[in-house]
């Protein structure tokens, strides 16, 4: 059954422009851009009309790390379909255990346990709750700037543009300047669960921290009693040619984020990845946190081809080349 180019390119604006989005179709129309996603197959993109071929340097943010319809994803997709489909969030799950065995060996030094969720603003509020949690503490101090989703807690350790025009900021969010380990320093006191950063923040100019910038951060954290939240959406699974860009400041977190690449661009997948140590919260709630489609057991296989994938030496060599 055919998926593309149904409908002629005024059709498909139009029915988005009235049922999708309006100002999205206005914006774009203000540029005078309009393309429509059509095709796709490896970097390159095609507009629904057939009559422009780009290449997608976007890529989602990193979702097409892989590029688009991998052969090798959509093959563990299919093969997944045979057996599979979305399992329990509550039961034992073989295919969630495989694969956040296999994250455990990739991740850092000492983490080895994983919550799955969807995307990464899901991945991030799991990470923010957990911080809590353990710490027992409220305060989260983040980037000035930074961007780590639009749902509740996410939205909340992000930049204020995407959040104020929803009300007043709940409480216990503090920000500082990126790379600034002074102001940390001010900000960070006994009250704080966690400090959050993004390894590179991908929305304010990709600004390259000194190489000493997270080693001091860890060392704040540690002093106060808080946690290190890494979040790598969009630096992990190889874009900096390393598996996480936190490998280039030799500093291990407490938890870590991955979400966007995990999904090989074919099946969502997001998960929040932490130090055995606080699993001690989850032992004693191991019900709190519940994703229904959070490491959908048809989905595993597919961020387990990502993984394989990402993590070869050729492959990570070839990114740094």
């Amino acid at each position: 059954m055919k998926h593309i180019g149904l409908d002629s390119k005024d059709e498909m604006i139009r029915r988005f422009s009235q049922h999708v989005s309006s100002g999205k179709a206005d914006t774009f129309k203000g540029f005078g851009m309009d393309f429509v996603f059509g095709r796709r197959e490896g970097a390159y993109i095609w507009d629904a009309a057939g009559d422009k071929e780009l290449i997608n340097c976007h890529c989602n943010g990193g979702v097409f790390n892989l590029g688009h319809r991998n052969p090798k994803v959509i093959a563990a997709l299919a093969e997944s379909l045979k057996e599979l489909d979305i399992g329990n969030h509550h039961l034992i799950s073989e295919q969630r255990g495989i694969l956040a065995e296999r994250l455990a060996e990739l991740t850092p030094g000492d983490i080895t346990y994983t919550v799955f969720g969807v995307g990464g603003g899901e991945a991030i509020d799991l990470a923010i709750k957990l911080a809590r949690g353990y710490t027992g503490k409220p305060k989260i101090i983040s980037a000035v700037g930074g961007y780590h989703g639009h749902t509740g807690l996410a939205l909340a350790a992000g930049d204020e543009q995407y959040r104020e025009p929803f009300g007043q900021q709940p409480p216990g969010f503090v920000q500082v300047s990126f790379g600034d380990i002074g102001a940390l320093e001010r900000a960070i006191d006994d009250n704080t669960a966690a400090v959050i950063f993004e390894t590179i923040p991908a929305t304010f100019g990709i600004p390259i921290p000194p190489t000493d910038f997270y080693p001091e951060v860890k060392r704040l954290c540690r002093e106060n009693g808080a946690l290190l939240i890494i979040d790598e959406v969009q630096t992990g699974l190889g874009r900096t040619g390393k598996l996480w860009g936190i490998e280039h400041f030799d500093t291990v977190p407490d938890i870590m984020v991955i979400g966007k690449g995990l999904s090989g661009g074919i099946y969502p997948m997001s998960a929040t990845c932490f130090r055995q140590e606080l699993e001690s919260f989850f032992h004693e709630h191991p019900f709190i946190h519940v994703s229904t489609f959070g490491g959908a057991e048809i989905g595993c296989p597919v961020a387990m081809a990502v993984l394989e994938e990402s993590s070869r030496p050729e492959f990570l060599e070839h990114v740094r080349e």
